[in-house]
């Protein structure tokens, strides 16, 4: 996550994968949400940078970030799990 440290990151990263699981209808536990928040806002800060060449900065903008790429997230695995 760019431009917070660790604590921070596991912090936004939580909070995030926590408000992914409630929009997406999940019931995850706390690690689980902490990896989704992480990994999604990794992976959408890359996809963010790769296209538009910028990302959202600071602490609100990661946590966005984060929401955002934990559901694309919860999303791709639930379709993969239907096929």
């Amino acid at each position: 996550m760019e431009g917070l440290g660790w604590i921070a990151a596991i912090i936004v990263g939580a909070l995030a994968g926590w408000i992914a699981e409630k929009i997406m209808g999940g019931d995850h536990s706390l690690l689980t949400n902490i990896i989704l928040g992480i990994v999604g806002a990794v992976v959408l800060n890359f996809i963010l940078v790769a296209l538009l060449g910028a990302t959202l900065g600071g602490w609100i903008g990661q946590l966005i970030v984060g929401v955002i790429g934990a559901c694309i997230l919860i999303g791709g695995y639930r379709a993969i799990k239907r096929a």
